[in-house]
């Protein structure tokens, strides 16, 4: 995708956002999480079937520069705590699929990727950037929310999700 039609897809997906084709706000802390079913690389999609594991949801374009630096960070997730009961799924927001897949092609996932082209499932979690993320605990209700990333939020996102999954242990 070229550099202008990143930034169209960004204008375009911030002034949903603004004009109130989003909800205001993300969910808050407690709330339930939506459901959803949606294609995947691997089969459909759905966070029903997550129910009893804690799930770090993130949302995600080809065209958005911090996206691409928390793939390994989630690949690290995914096999550092797959096993205690964490699962990853990424949702991506392109319009165009062969966006998201060339992204995939020059940064793998080895966690669980959606597609989301029409962005319901965004709109549903108050998605109003990327990247954005949510742990949803395996009661289905969400535990945090986060938008954006950077190398110094690696630390506060992984001390999250060890914490949760000692309570889960317990």
């Amino acid at each position: 995708m070229s550099t202008a039609n990143r930034i169209f897809a960004g204008l375009v997906f911030s002034l949903a956002a603004l004009c109130g084709a989003m909800p205001a706000e993300a969910l808050e802390q407690g709330a339930s999480a939506p459901e959803f079913d949606i294609l995947g690389t691997a089969g459909n999609v759905k966070l029903s079937a997550l129910h009893g594991k804690l799930v770090y949801l993130d949302f995600w374009a080809s065209w958005c520069g911090p996206c691409k630096r928390s793939f390994p960070w989630m690949n690290e997730m995914q096999k550092r705590y797959g096993a205690q009961g964490l699962q990853v799924i990424a949702v991506n927001l392109d319009a165009k699929h062969g966006d998201a897949l060339d992204f995939l092609a020059q940064t793998p996932a080895t966690f669980t990727v959606g597609f989301d082209p029409e962005a319901g499932v965004a709109r549903s979690y108050g998605v109003k950037g990327m990247p954005s993320s949510l742990l949803i605990g395996p009661d289905g209700r969400v535990i945090a929310h986060h938008q954006g990333f950077n190398d110094g939020d690696k630390a506060e996102l992984e001390a999250r999700i060890s914490a949760h999954l000692k309570k889960v242990a317990q």
